[in-house]
């Protein structure tokens, strides 16, 4: 049974999709605030999250970048906002697909099943992280080298949360800015510099691996 997470503050959204979901055979979990939404994140362990972005205690993009640094799961955001620079905000930081309110029924039903295929036979988020003699255990924010703890700053952990959670793939500046929850002033010196500072702490890369950045 596929477990679903709506995150939504308007009641009556969140009743109509839980008819139409559990129809489906899906187990529904609510959650009316991001903090709540984060807590059930957290706890329920949802296979896949319907997110609204105008939330009462702060914008769903938090959500998203929040879960972005532990879990690969399916977010679909379903917005009353219809402005290209919303969705892109959104898709950048880190959610799978975005459909505008009003919506219909089938088209949502639709996009999940096609989130939950690209998804399909992926790996369990897997809570420690190991490469060589470094274990990252991402939801304790806890690196440890050998027998060394090794301290980042926040930022620091969230990016390389960011990079743990992609592998394999080119993130932009952009998608690294977003999705590790970045000032707008930095730039792609501030993103390497950081970077290359937990290369250092973490594995003391060759020279040559400074330079590539």
């Amino acid at each position: 049974m596929i477990n679903v997470l709506i995150i939504e503050d308007e009641h009556a959204i969140r009743r109509f999709l839980r008819t139409a979901l559990e129809a489906d055979g899906m187990r529904v979990f609510e959650a009316e605030t991001l903090q709540r939404g984060l807590i059930e994140a957290a706890t329920r362990k949802p296979d896949l999250t319907i997110l609204d972005l105008g939330l009462p205690d702060g914008d769903g993009n938090a959500f998203i970048r929040e879960v972005r640094q532990w879990s690969q799961m399916p977010i679909i955001v379903l917005s009353a906002r219809t402005e290209e620079q919303d969705k892109i905000a959104a898709l950048d930081a880190g959610a799978d697909d975005y459909l505008s309110k009003p919506f219909g029924i089938g088209e949502l039903q639709a996009r999940l099943r096609v989130a939950m295929r690209r998804h399909a036979g992926a790996q369990a988020d897997e809570p420690l992280v190991r490469f060589a003699d470094v274990e990252v255990d991402i939801p304790a924010r806890r690196i440890v080298r050998g027998d060394e703890e090794i301290h980042l700053t926040p930022i620091e952990f969230r990016l390389l949360a960011v990079l743990l959670n992609n592998p394999g793939k080119v993130l932009t500046q952009r998608q690294l800015l977003n999705q590790s929850g970045g000032r707008t002033r930095w730039n792609t010196a501030t993103i390497c510099g950081s970077i290359w500072d937990i290369c250092d702490r973490s594995w003391r890369p060759t020279r040559r691996a400074r330079s590539i950045c």
